[in-house]
């Protein structure tokens, strides 16, 4: 239900607030590849879970060792290979590695889950992963050129995925019990957050564009102001409208399971 609602929803603001002009046939390849930019990680979910009874046969009956090589072979093929494009004109046939993109991911979860890290392993991870998205991107602008400006942003760098694996055992492992005891109104926020997650998602960019083209009659973009203060207003600003929009409205029962 979701689905259908927002995708509606997202023709509809296309039609409407960009202009687009839209055909059955626009319609038909906006269902097939989502309708808007953000619906592919629904048809990634999609896809994973027709996966998942024979990923889960695989995780149960595997040795950590032989997931361990699983994962060292996704790792190569997905973060290391493609350092190759920033040290040269060279690039490796990618058929050498065929378990690529968002597989690894997914079996990473269940693999780090057994394995005992320590904090400031964690921390150390995190905290040189997000270092070095912004120190990675500053050198290979200024060296290879705006085109390489997202290579470190990429989900499949290998920055991104040491921070992840970071963020998530932290948060797998952090006391929310003596948090909600300590901080009942921030724990209540964060309670709302994460109930809301999927219709946050699937809202967030009708709310992002309002700001930044300006619908409502002022602009919070990087046009209007230093990105150091851009991204985090905007975030937090987008994050409390989508928030107060959907709260009330999931207060209606028919509303709350359209709305996801």
């Amino acid at each position: 239900m979701p689905f259908l609602f927002w995708g509606a929803a997202y023709f509809a603001w296309r039609f409407f607030v960009r202009g687009e002009v839209l055909t059955a046939g626009s319609i038909f390849q906006g269902i097939l590849e989502g309708p808007y930019v953000h619906f592919w990680f629904l048809y990634l979910i999609v896809g994973l879970y027709l996966l998942t009874p024979l990923l889960r046969v695989l995780v149960a009956h595997s040795s950590l060792r032989l997931l361990k090589y699983l994962l060292v072979i996704w790792f190569v093929g997905t973060a290391v290979v493609p350092l190759l494009t920033l040290a040269g004109p060279y690039d490796l046939n990618p058929d050498v590695f065929i378990v690529t993109g968002w597989l690894g991911y997914y079996i990473l979860g269940a693999y780090v889950l057994t394995v005992k890290w320590r904090r400031s392993l964690l921390y150390s991870m995190l905290v040189l992963g997000l270092a070095w998205t912004a120190i990675g991107t500053y050198l290979v602008i200024g060296t290879l050129g705006e085109r390489f400006s997202q290579f470190f942003y990429s989900s499949y760098s290998f920055n991104v995925i040491f921070a992840s694996v970071a963020l998530f055992l932290l948060m797998s492992t952090f006391k929310f019990q003596s948090f909600e005891k300590r901080f009942p109104r921030a724990n209540l926020m964060l309670h709302q957050i994460s109930v809301n997650t999927l219709p946050i998602y699937l809202f967030m960019p009708m709310v992002l564009e309002t700001l930044q083209q300006g619908y409502l009659g002022f602009k919070i973009s990087l046009t209007t102001m230093n990105p150091v203060w851009e991204i985090p207003l905007i975030t937090f600003v987008t994050l409390f409208i989508c928030l107060g929009v959907i709260i009330p409205l999931k207060k209606i029962p028919y509303l709350r399971r359209l709305i996801g």
